[in-house]
C-alpha cells in the first residue's frame, strides 16, 4: 500500500454511510473522490456542506473539502482503492435487490488498473462480493480476477461492512472493530491494511462469505431481540399488564436484558437485512422469518390501538410525536412511526397534529403530512401518541400531559 497521503480512494455512494466514511478517510489524509448519481448531492458536498443530519459530520466535511482531501463527482474516478457503499433494498416479495451494487461494480470496472483494491461495504446477501468479481471480470478480460479457490488476481476484492449507530457514526467508524472478508486471504489482508489507516478498532480478517454473514447475523440478532420485546408488549396489553414494569423488573435478573419495545423496527439495516438470510435459506431461517413478521406487524397493531382511542373520543384532537425510525436522527428509512402517521393522516386528517423536530428546520410538512410545533400539539390535543423517543419529547413537562390520554409506545413517560 502506498503512503497514506498519496493513496487515492474512490467512494461510490455518498449517503448515510458513504459520506461519513469518505470524510473519515479524508481526515486521515487519504485523498477521496466521492461518487453520487445526484447532482445536488455532488454540488452540496463540493461547497463544503452536507445533505443529511449526523453529529459532527458537517464540521468534518467542511474541513476536508477545504483542505482538498475530499471532492465529489458524478463520474467514477481512477483510484487505488474503490469502496462501494450504495443501497441494497429488497423487493415487495422480500427478495434482495443488489442491482445498485452491481451497477457500481460496472462503473468502476472501466477505470480499474492492476494492483487496485475493491471493497464492498454495502450490507449484502451472502455471495454478492463474488458477483462483483464476476461483473468486473466480464467487463475487464484484460485483468485477472482473484478466486475464492485461492488464485490471486491483478486486483484485490474484499467485503467490509460498517457496524455503526446513527448519531454516533463518525465515532464508531473509527473506534469499532471490523470484520474484513477477502476473496482470497491476501485480498483480506490488503483490505485490512487499508482500514487500519483510519480505524482504531481491531480489523479481523476472514473469508468473504463469513464476513457477509457476520453483518447479516448482527442485524438479525438485534431483530430477534426486538421482536421478543414487541411480542411481549402485545401479550402484556392483552393481559392488562404494564409492559415497562415487567421489563424493568425482569432486567434485574443478572442474565436477562430485554430490549425496549416500540411501534416496529425501522432503518435500512435491522428492518431489511434479516430478509437476506431468509431469502438465502428459507427452509432453515424459521425463527428469523418469524421475528421479521412480528416486527413488521407491530405498526398495524399500533394503528389499531390509536384508532380505538380516536373513535372513543370523536371530538378530541390527536398529537403524534415522531416520524424518524429512531431517536434524535433525521433518518426516515423504513420508519414504522412514519407508516403509522401516514395511516392516521388518511383517516383523521382534520384531527391530527404531527410533530417531528428532525424533519428539517422550518419545514411545514413532511411527505404530505402537515407538521406542528410540539407546544402547539400538546396544548391542543387530548390524545398524545409517542412513536419516537426524541430528547425533546422525553423532556416534556408532566404538567402539560395532565388530563390527557397517553399512548406511549416508547415508555418515555411514567404511566
Amino acid at each position: 500500500m502506498k503512503n497514506t497521503n498519496k493513496i487515492q480512494v474512490c467512494m461510490v455512494g455518498l449517503g448515510y454511510i458513504g459520506l461519513p466514511t469518505a470524510a473519515v478517510m479524508a481526515n486521515a489524509h487519504l485523498r477521496v473522490t466521492g461518487i453520487d448519481v445526484n447532482p445536488q448531492v455532488v454540488e452540496t458536498i463540493n461547497s463544503g456542506r452536507i445533505h443529511l443530519q449526523e453529529n459532527d459530520l458537517a464540521e468534518l466535511v467542511e474541513a476536508v473539502v477545504a483542505n482538498g482531501l475530499l471532492k465529489a463527482s458524478l463520474e467514477t474516478a481512477p483510484a487505488d482503492v474503490f469502496v462501494i457503499a450504495v443501497p441494497t433494498p429488497f423487493t415487495d416479495a422480500h427478495v434482495p435487490d443488489v442491482s445498485y451494487v452491481l451497477a457500481a461494480a460496472r462503473s468502476i470496472a472501466k477505470v480499474l488498473k492492476k494492483g487496485d483494491l475493491v471493497i464492498l461495504e454495502s450490507t449484502s446477501p451472502v455471495g454478492t462480493t463474488e458477483q462483483v468479481v464476476d461483473v468486473i471480470g466480464e467487463l475487464r478480460s484484460d485483468l485477472q480476477m482473484p478466486s475464492v479457490n485461492g488464485a490471486e488476481g491483478d486486483i484485490s476484492v474484499a467485503y467490509c461492512p460498517e457496524r455503526v449507530l446513527p448519531g454516533r457514526i463518525i465515532v464508531e467508524l473509527i473506534e469499532n472493530d471490523r470484520s474484513i472478508g477477502g476473496i482470497t486471504p491476501a485480498c483480506a489482508e490488503k483490505a485490512a491494511a487499508f482500514y487500519r489507516k483510519f480505524v482504531k478498532g481491531e480489523c479481523s480478517t476472514t473469508s468473504v462469505r463469513v464476513a457477509e454473514m457476520v453483518k447479516l447475523s448482527e442485524n438479525a440478532f438485534r431483530d430477534l431481540n426486538i421482536a421478543f420485546a414487541n411480542e411481549l408488549s402485545l401479550i402484556c396489553d392483552r393481559l392488562a399488564i404494564d409492559t415497562w414494569e415487567v421489563i424493568r423488573l425482569a432486567n434485574r435478573h443478572p442474565r436477562v436484558n430485554i430490549l425496549a419495545p416500540g411501534p416496529g423496527v425501522g432503518g435500512h439495516c435491522i428492518a431489511v437485512d434479516p430478509w437476506f438470510i431468509v431469502d438465502s435459506a428459507p427452509e432453515e431461517a424459521r425463527l428469523i422469518r418469524t421475528a421479521r413478521e412480528v416486527n413488521d406487524s407491530k405498526p398495524a397493531y399500533v394503528i389499531e390501538r390509536i384508532v380505538g382511542l380516536a373513535v372513543a373520543q370523536p371530538e378530541t384532537k390527536i398529537a403524534v410525536l415522531g416520524l424518524a425510525f429512531k431517536a434524535n436522527i433525521d433518518d426516515f428509512r423504513e420508519s414504522p412511526a412514519l407508516e403509522v402517521a401516514k395511516a392516521l393522516h388518511q383517516r383523521f386528517v382534520d384531527r391530527l397534529m404531527v410533530v417531528e423536530p428532525y424533519a428539517g428546520e422550518g419545514q411545514v410538512e413532511f411527505q404530505g403530512i402537515p407538521l406542528a410545533h410540539l407546544d402547539d400539539a400538546l396544548d391542543n390535543c387530548g390524545i398524545i401518541v409517542v412513536l419516537v423517543d426524541h430528547d425533546a419529547f422525553c423532556q416534556v413537562d408532566p404538567e402539560k400531559l395532565a388530563g390527557k390520554t397517553i399512548y406511549d409506545t416508547r415508555g418515555i413517560w411514567p404511566a
